[in-house]
């Protein structure tokens, strides 16, 4: 696994999960629309902050920072996801 594969991850899988964010607002307008937009806005500011933890290694950072970095998005989209579908439950 190499760098250019966790950045691409990173860009990956949190744009999915906007996207089903937004996915849900299109198809529901008007409804939870500003709990929506506040996991959008944990979701851009959890890309923001491991886009910066990769562009800014800790000194001597080696595979298991940047598995670190991996495990460490996979567990706050889930975080994410899991309020979303609090949410979305509400609302059916």
């Amino acid at each position: 696994m190499n760098l250019r594969d966790i950045k691409k991850d990173i860009e990956y899988f949190i744009g999915e999960f906007i996207d089903d964010c937004s996915l849900f607002l299109t198809l529901n307008p008007g409804k939870e629309t500003e709990k929506v937009s506040d996991i959008i806005n944990e979701a851009v500011d959890l890309y923001n902050d491991l886009r910066d933890k990769i562009n800014n290694p800790a000194e001597g950072a080696g595979k298991a920072y940047y598995n670190g970095i991996r495990k460490e998005m996979l567990e706050k989209l889930d975080e994410l996801s899991e309020k979303l579908s609090s949410v979305i439950s509400k609302e059916g």
